[in-house]
């Protein structure tokens, strides 16, 4: 199935992490697409925050994975993958660990492990046009 969301300001984005969250309610694993500064860390954040994540949530550039407690208590998993190099980086980190876990998992670089990703992963693309962002969510 596809969906498509339109924000035009930023004001919009509980009600569309929402709608994403409700359109993919059996879903775990998010990939999100999108080029350098259209807005992924700043949706995943807007994602957590409608699953009651309480703690500051920000970008894993550095250390590519960052968990984060849901209001129930759950495990949330944030990657970024922009940095590693090989996909063996993410052998070596574990990855099955994660993304099989049943925890929701967001991904920010999904494209540097594609082969990596469970087959039935939500592909989340962001795109801009001016201060709009596209949100179109392929599950």
């Amino acid at each position: 199935m596809k969906k498509a969301i339109v924000i035009n300001n930023l004001s919009e984005l509980g009600l569309a992490a929402k709608e994403l969250l409700d359109a993919c309610k059996e879903k775990k694993v998010f990939a999100f697409y999108g080029s350098m500064g259209a807005g992924k860390t700043t949706f995943i954040k807007a994602i957590c925050e409608a699953l009651g994540v309480c703690d500051p949530v920000s970008s894993p550039t550095f250390s590519i994975v960052n968990e984060y407690l849901s209001a129930k208590g759950e495990k949330i998993y944030h990657f970024d993958f922009y940095r590693i190099k090989t996909v063996s980086e993410a052998y070596d980190m574990g990855y099955e660990d994660y993304f099989f876990s049943n925890a929701y998992c967001f991904i920010e670089w999904p494209e540097k492990i594609a082969e990596l990703l469970p087959r039935d992963n939500v592909k989340v693309s962001i795109t801009t046009k001016g201060e709009q962002r596209i949100i179109e969510i392929v599950f």
